[in-house]
């Protein structure tokens, strides 16, 4: 990125497991609880970095910005340069936790704005490092100092909240995680994504020459639905209508975002409340061959006999899970064998601990023919719980500490708007035990295909819910999408969201559709609902599932996509820099 000639290197480190994670580690030693990886990585090219003047803003304090900042310093006199380094804090409101409401978690972190990165670089520091700040938040602030934006500048920090989603997560912007990988020619090491951001908010997103991977429309828009909710994404700084959005390719591996619309932030922060949720203990038999159903049952029969007669007390919890990964006369073992799961939680360690986990052991030779486990029994491991909170913007001591030792108070802003769903939103309740739940496969008619064949997708996590957003890559598929594919339709073809609460929101300038799948998590990604902890592969699982679709769209697989609807851009050479 030095040699790229960007101005600010950005780095998002912090995902809601993370900051469990880093809490812990804040617990055991208060000079622990930041990123460490990030030193590791500001060394390898910290002599560049202060040669070229280049600028480094990262989330990675985490829990201790104060902790990280001082490191940094050292780290510079150790490579015999000076840099000026600030940090910014006030999002960590765990002391205050219980009188805000917010319980006696391990961590509670308000997530902060820009505005405390754009005061510290306006006043000379060359690195700052935060704690929880939004995803975006590194890309918007060093865009608002860049570019000497204003608070009520809505529309071009909307412009910039958008560059910085998309590039936020690196390389699934430039082919990472991509529903259509194979049409790219070298994903083994997808470079890392630059967002050229303009003075009104309009941005390219590109990469360096020479790297592998591909911006395309379609590597910018998967990144663009991946981890929203409605059509308003809201920040702390501004509101971003992501229905508002253009996407145009005007390059080998250019493609610019325009027609960004944003309006005043909401009145509330969103807080990051992480705290000890229990123990967990999971225990994982494969089972190999014919009768899986009957040699499933019996093993669930002889542990729950196992733990009547032991006298243990029961977990507060135990879901049996089968996974049938099992293959008709399979060539090996493993392909001929399913996974049969039981996950048991408890908030006392001993009652999910060895003694629990030795029931399997006890009745292994009298049981099903070829019965295994996947390992040797042990300890219960600790699990976190994850619960989003909200706390007006003046709560958190947004502060930042400037590298000649002054500090400095960032205001919350004056202007505020209350979140609205939009009239794309809408709102669906999951099926009730007594309705009749839809058929699984749609109607007979056209041709049956998997929808992946057609449509991309991409899903993610947001504490206890999941979103997937689809994507049609023509505009006969666009119809399709935006017909077919209801929120009733999505729990047919994904029957583990039956009886959940579903929000979907239109998006025609993307050609996509956003669906929010609540409670699917659990209490969140370190609670382990699902196998799938973060939801990452929902979309794959949607692009698998079969559907009926015309005869003319089917015949539109294996075409190139159609480009999506664009508008005429203000973007010029003169007013283009590398913001990030």
């Amino acid at each position: 990125m030095v040699a790229a000639g960007v101005d600010v290197i950005t780095g998002d480190y912090l995902a809601e497991l993370t900051m469990l994670i880093l809490a812990r580690q804040k617990q055991q030693d208060p000079e622990r609880g930041y990123a460490h990886t990030f030193l590791t990585q500001l060394g390898r090219s910290l002599d560049q970095i202060a040669a070229a003047g280049t600028r480094v803003v990262v989330n990675a304090g985490g829990m201790n910005p104060a902790g990280l900042a001082a490191a940094v310093r050292t780290l510079a006199a150790e490579h015999g340069v000076a840099l000026a380094v600030a940090h910014v804090d006030g999002d960590d409101l765990t002391e205050r936790a219980q009188s805000l409401g917010l319980g006696t978690p391990l961590a509670a972190n308000a997530y902060l704005g820009g505005w405390g990165i754009t005061a510290a670089l306006t006043r000379g520091a060359q690195v700052v490092v935060t704690g929880r700040v939004t995803d975006a938040a590194v890309i918007t602030g060093a865009a608002a100092w860049f570019h000497d934006w204003e608070r009520t500048d809505y529309n071009e920090l909307a412009g910039a909240m958008a560059a910085g989603h998309v590039i936020e997560c690196g390389m699934q912007a430039t082919g990472g995680n991509f529903a259509f990988f194979d049409e790219i020619d070298d994903l083994r090491r997808p470079g890392f994504p630059i967002a050229e951001i303009a003075a009104n908010g309009d941005s390219v997103i590109t990469k360096p020459p020479g790297t592998g991977g591909a911006v395309t429309a379609e590597t910018v828009l998967s990144q663009l639905l991946y981890e929203i909710s409605g059509a308003r994404y809201a920040g702390p700084d501004a509101t971003l209508r992501l229905d508002s959005l253009r996407l145009t390719v005007i390059g080998e591996d250019r493609v610019r975002i325009s027609g960004a619309r944003g309006e005043a932030p909401p009145p509330d922060v969103k807080v990051s409340v992480t705290e000890i949720g229990g123990f967990r203990q999971q225990l994982t038999f494969p089972i190999v061959g014919l009768h899986i159903e009957q040699k499933t049952e019996l093993i669930k029969q002889q542990f729950e006999y196992g733990l009547q007669q032991s006298g243990l007390p029961r977990p507060a919890s135990m879901n049996w899970t089968l996974a049938r990964t099992d293959h008709a006369n399979a060539a090996t073992e493993e392909a001929a064998a399913a996974r049969l799961t039981l996950v048991a939680r408890d908030v006392n360690p001993k009652v999910v601990g060895r003694a629990f986990a030795n029931l399997a052991v006890e009745f292994a030779l009298g049981s099903i023919p070829g019965f295994f486990t996947d390992g040797p029994p042990g300890d219960a491991s600790v699990y976190g719980r994850f619960r989003p909170m909200f706390v007006p913007q003046a709560t958190p001591a947004h502060t930042v500490h400037l590298p000649d030792g002054s500090t400095l108070d960032v205001p919350p802003p004056t202007d505020a708007h209350a979140l609205e769903p939009t009239a794309a939103d809408t709102h669906s309740a999951g099926w009730k035990a007594t309705d009749e739940a839809p058929a699984s496969t749609p109607e007979a008619g056209g041709v049956v295909l998997p929808l992946g064949e057609l449509f991309g997708a991409r899903s993610g996590d947001k504490g206890g819910t999941a979103n997937v957003g689809v994507w049609a890559r023509s505009a006969a598929a666009w119809e399709w999408l935006r017909e077919e594919l209801t929120a009733d339709r999505l729990r047919a073809l994904l029957p583990e969201t039956a009886t959940l609460d579903i929000t979907r929101v239109e998006l025609p300038n993307l050609r996509a559709v956003n669906f929010v799948i609540d409670d699917i998590l659990g209490e969140g990604v370190a609670y382990g609902a699902r196998f799938d902890a973060q939801a990452k592969g929902i979309g794959e699982w949607l692009r698998s599932r079969h559907v009926a679709v015309p005869e003319a769209l089917a015949a539109e697989r294996g075409t190139p996509p159609e480009a999506l609807p664009s508008s005429p851009s203000t973007l010029t050479a003169e007013n283009m820099r590398n913001a990030s």
